[in-house]
């Protein structure tokens, strides 16, 4: 007979576990990296600017936990490379990856230059891809395992309207996923795609205009924009050992906007 009373007591443990938090100097991946922490993990928070990360570095501090800074530019696979060599040397290895640095723009789409449109696929998906071909060859070769959740968007999903590069990156952040979660199952690889409906962050503020935040609410049974510590539940299940059978998934926290329609 299965000890469950064992078994739930470690199901949110991440002790002994080392977490990589690329894009974690924003305001949800950074919750999701103070959640780690607090699990147990030794988190690196991963950004460009290392002033946005010292508030998270020192709340997950005060809390007891450990974390550091590593300057990194998500999009670059050499950069990526360094990161993964620095953090090797720091903690001797690396066991949950979370690839969530994205950009938005609300630019109409016959005004969208070759410019801006290769600037958000190259953070928002090309900055997933090579955080999975990185970290992820790493996990599949190291033969122990581990978890990598991507940041998909409801955009990915379902098309929403004035955000077209940001959907298209999004789509195929899901599409990448679902295929790598198939490639590596056999090794213990998992990976899946943690879906956030609207949570106001700094990425997409610029497009919360009136008008739209009247629509978005209207279309959420909730009635409300979610908040970043509501992430956390869906972060620890996907990261830990309560997720272990787990891979390929879409788990959207999104205020139950993807079940609505009339």
């Amino acid at each position: 007979m299965t000890n469950y009373s064992e078994y739930l007591s470690s199901v949110f443990s991440l002790n002994g576990q080392v977490a990589v938090v690329i894009g974690g100097t924003g305001e949800l991946c950074g919750a999701m990296a103070e959640a780690l922490a607090s699990a147990g993990a030794k988190v690196v928070l991963v950004g460009r600017n290392a002033e946005k990360a010292a508030p998270r570095l020192e709340r997950i501090r005060a809390a007891g936990g450990e974390a550091v800074f590593i300057a990194a530019e998500a999009s670059s696979k050499a950069a990526l490379e360094t990161l993964l060599a620095d953090v090797l040397k720091a903690y001797g290895k690396v066991d949950i990856v979370i690839n969530g640095a994205g950009v938005n723009s609300p630019t109409p789409f016959l005004e969208i230059t070759e410019e801006e449109c290769d600037r958000i696929l190259d953070i928002n998906y090309k900055g997933v891809f090579f955080g999975c071909q990185v970290f992820g060859k790493y996990l599949v070769e190291r033969g122990e395992g581990g978890s990598i959740i991507n940041l998909g968007s409801m955009s990915g999903v379902v098309p929403l309207s004035r955000v077209f590069t940001y959907s298209a990156s999004k789509a195929a952040v899901h599409n990448l996923s679902k295929n790598l979660a198939r490639e590596w199952a056999p090794q213990r690889v998992r990976v899946n795609v943690l879906v956030p409906g609207f949570f106001p962050a700094e990425q997409n503020r610029k497009v919360l205009t009136p008008d739209r935040v009247a629509s978005i609410l209207g279309h959420t049974p909730m009635k409300r924009f979610g908040e970043a510590r509501e992430l956390v539940g869906a972060t620890l299940l996907l990261a830990g050992p309560g997720g272990s059978f787990i891979t390929g998934a879409e788990l959207i926290v999104d205020g139950g906007y993807h079940a609505m329609t009339i």
